[in-house]
């Protein structure tokens, strides 16, 4: 496997803001997926980062941690190489996303209605090999009947009613916009009205695109496109909430969840690599370009929502989404809970990529 034409290399010192980065927190979020590696090794992205060649940093991470930022800074330095990822077209793009944090019933009441639903029996992966003739390709999920598989049931069709009486309801939520956000960020800490904390992950979907409120909103002349953040759409439903099925049940594709722990309340919930997400230095990629563990850092001078400076940090690739598609586009985890959702929910800053390399792969060429 060899190194995609769209990475050129660079070195260190031509990374903007790598010598005033902590280096650090990202080590440890690095170290998380050091240690999950052995026990489900990555699949190597399409762009050439073999995931075989970060043995030597794996290792390294599991049994002998830096113990301060100078420290985790040579590490990165001693076991990669930089590598500028260029956009196939226009520029590169980061957004935002987080874990919301809401209030929620173990039972329907009056005030919790909205219920977050967990993997259907009949609900049933589907791939190349087994998808029926016919079938839009994208479909990774379907229904499972008596007469073959089907297209599964859409958002409209199961707010509507299609899963009722199944016993598959996780918890209650109260708003029908929130339960919408805790799926587009695909996990949620439920503050339970009996007391307890508890956290919904994704478990499966129900197959369909995503179509975004906000690109509908937008066409329809409601928000202009630059306007659009998770709290002008937020905005928009409380001023208008006879349109709100109106415009999600545009959006198609609804997520199943699963419950989890909260073992660590300074950690995110354990995402598409397997490991807790660290805030702030997690970061989402195209997992059919990238490998996950790769880091990645990242510079976008333009974005100073998460500490008033511009944003030039390591990230480390520990989660996917069917939005982030391109190799220079990325999805930074902001944490949980409101704050964290007030960063994410602006964020939609252009952004320079450069992937960290492990030095097999560069030759050790710098």
């Amino acid at each position: 496997m060899s190194l995609s034409p769209l990475f050129l290399e660079k070195s260190f010192d031509d990374l903007p803001g790598w010598g005033d980065d902590d280096h650090l927190p990202a080590f440890e979020a690095f170290r998380r997926s050091a240690f999950h590696a052995p026990v489900k090794p990555y699949r190597s992205g399409a762009l050439g980062v073999d995931f075989s060649a970060f043995t030597a940093a794996y290792a390294e991470a599991r049994t002998a941690p830096p113990v301060n930022r100078s420290e985790a800074r040579t590490f990165f330095e001693r076991h990669f190489v930089p590598m500028l990822v260029r956009p196939e077209t226009g520029a590169g793009l980061v957004t935002g996303f987080y874990e919301p944090q809401v209030e929620a019933s173990p039972v329907r009441t009056g005030r919790f209605a909205v219920p977050l639903l967990s993997r259907p029996p009949d609900l049933v992966d589907v791939d190349d090999a087994n998808r029926p003739r016919g079938m839009d390709s994208y479909l990774a999920f379907a229904r499972r009947t008596a007469d073959g598989t089907v297209e599964y049931f859409d958002r409209g069709a199961i707010e509507r009613g299609a899963l009722e009486g199944l016993g598959l309801e996780i918890a209650w939520l109260a708003d029908r916009v929130d339960a919408f956000f805790v799926h587009v960020q695909g996990a949620a800490r439920l503050a339970m009205t009996d007391g307890r904390l508890r956290r919904v992950t994704y478990a499966a979907k129900s197959g369909q695109r995503f179509t975004g409120p906000g690109k509908i909103l937008s066409e329809l002349g409601e928000i202009p496109l630059a306007q659009v953040t998770m709290q002008s759409i937020r905005a928009w439903f409380k001023a208008h909430p006879d349109r709100i099925d109106e415009i999600l049940w545009q959006n198609r594709s609804y997520i199943f969840f699963r419950e989890a722990d909260v073992e660590d309340a300074a950690l995110g919930p354990i995402a598409a690599a397997k490991v807790p997400l660290t805030p702030g230095r997690s970061v989402a990629v195209d997992r059919l370009l990238h490998t996950f563990g790769t880091p990645f850092h990242i510079d976008a001078p333009t974005l100073t929502a998460f500490d008033k400076q511009p944003f030039r940090r390591l990230m480390i690739a520990q989660d996917t989404g069917s939005a982030i598609t391109g190799p220079a586009r990325g999805d930074l985890f902001a944490g949980s809970g409101d704050a964290a959702g007030e960063i994410a929910g602006v964020v939609r800053n252009a952004a320079d990529f450069y992937a960290l390399v492990p030095r097999p792969l560069a030759g050790g060429a710098r």
